[in-house]
């Protein structure tokens, strides 16, 4: 139990420390940060869509959390490995530490520094474990018991250290042996004297000694057990190690925390809170229209139209969120263009600025499901900017780079073909929160997040598909990824209970930059029906949509498809979302009662 509780506070020291150093540097290279990293880079499209669907914006918590687990155990057994033999210990300590560093080394845009806290982590580890380990070895002469010696029979070995004491006694001329005289030779091995009748063996603690006379010949009384009881089994540290194994203990755990604490603070000394609630962005050269009346349909339980920032999802690679400030912001945009050019944030605000509202999807939203929202953008044109640096002939790809080095590949002719391709500074009229990309994301109508909507965008690099493959499509996502037309059921609620009578059905529907122009709903399979439609502003957004139906008592099975304005309709092609988008009829079942 001790090894274990050795090993436990030694990782916990390591990460303590190591979170320290990473404040001081960057708080990507902490190593639970670094692994964490490795982990998604590394996890299948299936297992990602799980966590997605389980677990939600809360995946990198449960991420973070599984692999604190995973560490813990690993150190409890690096521990009682050290009670075996130090070594082992070391030689586990060793190999958590390689893979923190393999993990800090391979992080995108990782360099030397990044190996400081990893490194200096495990020193402070090894340090710990080696005096935890030792103080946690049972001490010196607690071994077993020797056998009682009864009246007549043979004098058998003492204690080693009575041995040795013995030893050093000047020799007598007597036998050596520790047996009776028999004229044989001394074997060299280290011997006793022979009791005298009726004395105690000599230095045998007094309280060793016979409460009553001896009773015969090399008659004494036996070491009382190391563990008290028969057999003498070693027996845990007590008294003073014992209290020097708590008191260090204690005081390792307590630099872990403390460490921990201040790793974190410092990683935030450069908290962009401040900086977002202080910045002032420039007033719209293009505001977006006033919403049409009817925009949203006000049916409890439906989703609004302009969903909130508080709310609005978040799916991304990040375990920590960056935090760049707009004075230290850069954008470069460079490769198969005719000038290189480079913005700061104060050069990017003060270009025309416009809004528009724009819904963005995940690719990895289920049929239904709820990776999806819409908000007001704004931002200073992408195309623009493109243009001004002259795309060559034969460009196919912009492959945006995040500062934590996520990447996204969106298609050249998409970004630069009309549509309001930005690069966005505000969401719903405030500057974006940090966990949506503040100070800068992309945000191309039409394509699904991954290929579209890079957050805390640095580096712009127009190149080829055949050139540069972007995180996810070097894992086997499509590389175009236009958004497919679907609809989900927000009223009634799957498993819901409901009186007979009329009941509106209703939800949203979207089709990004094609416009979605129909919607229908079947109960129980039966004949579509046509749903009235909330206005929108323009194709860029999902539609709110609602069909009165005259609910019957029973169990109802009810499904809805859209039409977007190409004439395309939803299929009932179940898919999942890799590699392109789910597709297939939502379905909702409710009970109705008389």
């Amino acid at each position: 139990m001790r090894g274990a509780v050795a090993g436990i506070l030694a990782g916990g020291l390591a990460l303590g420390v190591a979170q320290l150093i990473a404040g001081l540097i960057s708080s990507t290279s902490s190593p639970v940060i670094a692994v964490g990293g490795l982990s998604i880079d590394f996890t299948p499209p299936a297992v990602k869509n799980f966590a997605i669907r389980a677990f939600g914006s809360h995946d990198k918590v449960v991420l973070v959390s599984g692999i604190l687990v995973v560490l813990a155990v690993f150190a409890a057994a690096i521990g009682v490995l050290a009670m075996r033999r130090l070594a082992y210990g070391m030689a586990g300590l060793g190999l958590f530490v390689l893979v923190g560093l393999i993990a800090a080394l391979t992080r995108p845009g990782a360099s030397a520094s990044d190996v400081a806290p990893t490194l200096i982590g495990g020193i402070a580890a090894a340090l710990a474990l080696r005096r935890l380990a030792r103080l946690a070895t049972p001490a010196p002469g607690a071994a077993a018991s020797p056998t009682p010696v009864r009246p007549g029979t043979a004098q058998p070995a003492l204690p080693e250290y009575i041995a040795r004491q013995s030893n050093e006694q000047p020799t007598t001329g007597q036998p050596t042996t520790g047996q009776p005289t028999t004229g044989q030779p001394t074997t060299g091995q280290p011997t006793e004297p022979e009791p005298r009748p009726g004395s105690a063996p000599p230095s045998v603690p007094a309280e060793w000694r016979p409460a009553q006379p001896a009773t015969g010949p090399g008659s004494y009384r036996s070491p009382p057990p190391a563990s008290g009881r028969p057999g003498g089994a070693l027996r845990p540290p007590s008294g003073p190690q014992r209290r020097s194994f708590i008191t260090t203990g204690a005081a390792v755990a307590g630099v872990a925390v403390v460490g921990g604490l201040g790793g974190k603070l410092l990683a935030e000394r450069g908290n962009v809170t401040a900086a977002r609630k202080t910045l002032r962005i420039p007033p719209p050269s293009t505001p977006a229209p006033p919403l049409p009346a009817g925009v949203d349909l006000k049916i409890p339980g439906l989703s609004s139209f302009i969903t909130p920032n508080s709310t609005f999802y978040r799916v991304d690679t990040a375990i920590v969120l960056p935090e760049i400030t707009p004075a230290t912001w850069q954008l470069r945009i460079h490769g198969m263009v005719a000038k290189e050019i480079t913005l700061s944030f104060d050069e990017l605000i003060r270009r025309p600025l416009f809004e528009d509202y724009i819904t963005l999807t995940c690719v990895s939203n289920p049929v239904a499901g709820p990776y999806i929202g819409n908000a007001k953008w704004l931002g200073a044109s992408l195309s623009s900017l493109l243009r001004e640096a002259g795309v060559r002939s034969g460009a196919e790809q912009l492959l945006a780079t995040s500062s934590d080095g996520f990447t996204s590949g969106s298609p050249v002719q998409v970004a630069m073909d009309g549509r309001d391709s930005m690069l966005a500074v505000a969401m719903n009229g405030s500057a974006l929160p940090v966990e949506h990309g503040f100070p800068v994301r992309m945000v191309i109508p039409g394509l699904y997040g991954y290929v579209s909507a890079c957050k805390w965008v640095t580096d712009i690099e127009v190149t080829t598909y055949a050139a540069n493959r972007a995180y996810w499509a070097d894992r086997g996502w499509d590389q175009q990824a236009p958004i497919k037309t679907e609809s989900r059921i927000d009223v009634p609620t799957s498993g819901g209970a409901l009186k007979a009578g009329p009941h509106p059905v209703a939800g949203v529907a979207w089709a990004q930059h094609k416009g979605i122009d129909a919607v229908e709903v079947r109960v129980d399979k039966g004949s579509w029906n046509t749903a009235r439609l909330a206005a929108v502003p323009g194709i860029d957004t999902w539609r709110q949509w609602v069909w009165d139906w005259d609910a019957t008592p029973g169990t109802h099975l009810i499904e809805s498809r859209a039409t977007d304005r190409t004439g395309f309709t939803q299929t009932a092609l179940q898919a999942p979302p890799e590699p392109n988008g789910a597709s297939g009829y939502p379905q909702t079942v409710v009970k109705v009662s008389a």
